[in-house]
């Protein structure tokens, strides 16, 4: 076997026992994750939603923040994320945002499903119409809203992310 893939997979036991700590020391539910940048761990966590009464503290939004204080840095390009579960809508698009290179997952989204922590509601709900949500979606205040995009566009010292 490959070093990359003895490597890979070392990554990956330490998310998924992340996972099984959480639940046999009810910390939070079974999913964990690893931040790693040159082979090297940055951040680790479990889901931390009951925890921590945060419903955004799912394991790889946690690693996410955890590495990003790390290294100090909102970007974290070249990193790579390991984690015990295919990540859901929003940490998927955490994923993005944080603009990590590459995701490894052991269980499929569709497993996760099979023991009650079924996401496909919100998949159907964001291709609904924001008008036939099950949550209603209402804009309000859009033209003194601007002003903030207005004042950050002519900002010399923003930074862009």
């Amino acid at each position: 076997m490959e070093n990359t893939t003895l490597l890979h997979e070392k990554f990956m036991r330490i998310a998924i026992q992340l996972a099984e700590k959480n639940v046999l020391e009810s910390i939070g539910g079974p999913f964990g994750a690893v931040v790693v940048k040159d082979g090297v761990i940055i951040s680790q966590s479990g889901n931390r939603v009951t925890a921590t009464n945060d419903p955004t503290a799912h394991a790889e939004v946690s690693a996410i923040r955890l590495a990003c204080t790390e290294l100090n840095v909102f970007d974290l390009s070249g990193c790579v994320i390991y984690t015990s579960c295919e990540p859901c809508p929003m940490c998927l698009s955490a994923i993005y945002w944080s603009r990590i290179s590459a995701i490894y997952y052991a269980n499929t989204k569709t497993d996760a499903g099979n023991f009650g922590f079924d996401d496909q509601f919100i998949y159907e709900e964001l291709e609904k119409p924001m008008d036939q949500r099950s949550i209603p979606v209402i804009q309000l205040m859009r033209n003194e809203a601007q002003h903030a995009f207005h004042l950050w566009k002519q900002d010399e010292m923003k930074r862009t992310y």
